[in-house]
């Protein structure tokens, strides 16, 4: 696995290895049971020299693994697998995906619902306590730590 990137902020280093739009799609994609670099570029029409760095990043940072293949008569190729760390990404992929939603919806509606699997209730995401309860984003806060004070006191190059 790539060396993480070496930031105090969580978030800009997720930006680092998810921040491009083709990554999120690629994402979505696996979620739907695409795995083939073949599928990925037929479902999204990416370029193909895209599709292949973004593929590499997601597998060098633990999101996507690659298993090869063979289809009979043909060359070994691979697949591209969600790693546990990829899975866990599907809540930030709903949780856009339901801001979309509400405050830029297309013009049909959502592509796309999230259900209770064997039930069809709806999902939403939200934050959660400890305790298992939801807690409505007005009260909660986000606290600043010493490593995001120190970061912001450092100098920026120009």
């Amino acid at each position: 696995m790539a060396k993480a990137p070496s930031a105090p902020c969580s978030i800009e280093n997720s930006l680092g290895v998810l921040g491009e739009r083709w990554t999120f799609l690629i994402l979505r994609e696996a979620f739907l049971g695409a795995s083939r670099f073949a599928q990925f570029r037929e479902n999204l029409g990416v370029a193909p020299d895209v599709l292949s760095d973004r593929l590499t990043t997601l597998v060098e940072y633990g999101v996507l693994e690659r298993e090869p293949y063979q289809d009979p008569g043909s060359r070994v190729r691979f697949a591209y697998r969600l790693t546990p760390a990829g899975q866990e990404l599907q809540l930030v992929l709903s949780a856009l995906q339901q801001w979309g939603d509400e405050h830029v919806p297309g013009p049909d509606g959502p592509s796309m619902v999230r259900r209770v699997r064997g039930t069809d209730r709806p999902v939403r995401v939200g934050y959660v306590d400890e305790r298992g309860r939801e807690v409505a984003p007005a009260d909660f806060t986000m606290v600043p730590t010493a490593a995001y004070r120190r970061e912001r006191a450092r100098p920026r190059p120009p």
